[in-house]
C-alpha cells in the first residue's frame, strides 16, 4: 500500500538562533546529517514512498538539498507557501493528498514506529490522530494553596505535573481539509478546537519511546548528544 507523508518545513526557526541564521531549521545538522534527512530516511525505512515538503523560508536551500528524493529511493515534491500559513494551512495547497496521510514537523527527533502509527490510524478510522508524549513539568518553588480567607490550606514542595503533549507527528484523513480555510493562517490549535466543536475530535496515541523537538538551542544540543548515543535505535 502506498504511503504518503507531508513534512512541514516552512518556518523561520527563530527560537533556534543563532543556528538558523544561515540555514533553515530542518537542515540544521544532528550528528552527521540534517534533521530533515534523518526524518526522510526514517519514513523511507517505514514504507513511505512519497513525501511532500511544505516550504517557505529559505525554500531554495531545502529544495536544493533534498532534490527529488532519488538519492534516498523515495519520491519528494514540494508545496511552496507564498506567505506563512502556520501548521495546518499549508495542507490546503496540496491538491493530490490521499485519503490518509502522515503530517509532521521537520524538526522532530523520535524513534516512533511510523508504519505502525499509520496503520493504527487507518484501522481505527479516525479523522485525525495525534502522537503524544508524557512530559513532567517541575515547579522549582514551594507552592501555596490559599483559601478564600487568605489562610494557607495546603503546601506542596516543588510539585511535578505530568502532561500529554503533542509530538508534532500526526495522521490525518482527507476530511480535515473541509475545516481548513483557503490561503489563511490556520494552525494545529485551530484544527483541534474546530474538530472538538463539531464533535469529531482527534484521537491521541501516547508514545513511550524517545522524542525531542529541537526548537530551542538547549534541546538542539541535547538532540546532538542523544543522536550520537542512540543512532542505531533512531
Amino acid at each position: 500500500m502506498s504511503k504518503r507523508a507531508v513534512i512541514l518545513a516552512g518556518g523561520k526557526g527563530t527560537r533556534l538562533k543563532p543556528y538558523t541564521i544561515s540555514l533553515p531549521k530542518p537542515l540544521v545538522p544532528v550528528g552527521d546529517m540534517p534533521i530533515l534527512e534523518i526524518i526522510i530516511r526514517q519514513l523511507t525505512k517505514n514504507g513511505f514512498d512519497h513525501i511532500t515538503i511544505t516550504i517557505n523560508h529559505m525554500a531554495d536551500i531545502i529544495r536544493a538539498y533534498c532534490g527529488d528524493g532519488s538519492k534516498w529511493g523515495i519520491k519528494i515534491d514540494y508545496s511552496l507557501e507564498d506567505k506563512p500559513l502556520s501548521t495546518m494551512g499549508p495542507l490546503k495547497l496540496i491538491k493530490d493528498l490521499p485519503e490518509n496521510f502522515l503530517v509532521m514537523n521537520g524538526d522532530v527527533l523520535t524513534d516512533l514506529d511510523f508504519e505502525s502509527f499509520y496503520n493504527n490510524h487507518v484501522t481505527s478510522q479516525n479523522i485525525f490522530t495525534i502522537s503524544a508524549y508524557s512530559r513532567d513539568q517541575k515547579v522549582d518553588y514551594g507552592v501555596l494553596e490559599v483559601g478564600n480567607d487568605n489562610k494557607l490550606i495546603n503546601f506542596v514542595e516543588k510539585p511535578v505535573t505530568r502532561y500529554n503533549v503533542s509530538m508534532g507527528v500526526y495522521m490525518a484523513h482527507k476530511k480535515i481539509l473541509d475545516y481548513i480555510p483557503e490561503n489563511q493562517l490556520y494552525g494545529f490549535d485551530h484544527l483541534m478546537l474546530d474538530l472538538i466543536r463539531f464533535q469529531n475530535p482527534a484521537a491521541v496515541k501516547v508514545h513511550s519511546g524517545y522524542w525531542l523537538d529541537i526548537g530551542r538551542p538547549d534541546d538542539y544540543e541535547k538532540a546532538c548528544l542523544d543522536f550520537e548515543e542512540n543512532k542505531i535505535a533512531i
